[in-house]
């Protein structure tokens, strides 16, 4: 399925969403199946893991079920249990020896508002220095020590789309996958602007050629 994030539950970590997934399934009597073992699970994947704090209109998850159910009647009732902030977009039945969503995922686009002391000419005059640089290092703490990345390779292309006031919308085609994923507020202090405020909302995900979710 397709699923949409807002309000409060952009402010719900992966841990978080996955119960609440368990918690929906199960009110909605939905015929989930469950890992073989010592602590049986349900059998979810999510395609891209939405960071916290973003809204999106876009996310995958991969159901499992036990016994075949029809998407209209899946999507009828996860609809019925849904709480505020969580919209169903699409639910589409698919080959069960499909490949893992994250496996072909392949970018990601953003719709990203800035509130910055600059105005547009300024605004699109670190973008264009930004793009226009051959590396941008930073580093990412993974298993409790910094690891350096370029940033600058994980950029496929950022436009400023609009300004109103002190606000300046932009569009973000980042890498999203198993080779790394780019992240707008890491965009966002690379500018050198002075913002204040920002939000990120993930408009689509694209994965293998030719198959996107939006």
């Amino acid at each position: 399925m397709t699923y949409g994030v807002d309000a409060a539950l952009c402010y719900a970590s992966l841990l978080d969403m996955l119960g609440l997934w368990e918690r929906l399934l199960r009110r909605a009597a939905v015929p989930v199946a469950y890992s073989q073992g010592y602590n049986p699970h349900q059998r979810l994947q999510f395609g891209s893991p939405l960071p916290v704090g973003y809204s999106s209109e876009c996310e995958p998850l991969d159901v499992f079920l036990a016994e075949r159910m029809a998407p209209l009647l899946f999507a009828r009732a996860v609809v019925r249990q849904s709480p505020a902030g969580l919209t169903i977009a699409q639910v589409l039945e698919v080959p069960l020896r499909g490949p893992a969503l994250q496996s072909t995922m392949r970018a990601a686009h953003y719709r990203v508002r800035i509130c910055a002391g600059e105005g547009e000419e300024q605004v699109r005059a670190a973008l264009n220095h930004l793009l226009g640089r051959a590396f941008i290092v930073r580093a990412r703490t993974k298993k409790r020590r910094a690891v350096d990345y370029d940033l600058r390779r994980l950029i496929n292309d950022i436009r400023h789309t609009s300004s109103h006031g002190h606000w300046h919308e932009l569009h973000m085609d980042l890498a999203c996958g198993m080779g790394g994923s780019g992240r707008p507020e890491e965009i966002i202090d690379e500018l050198g602007l002075t913002v204040t405020q920002y939000s990120i909302h993930r408009c689509r995900l694209i994965w293998s050629k030719g198959q996107e979710s939006r």
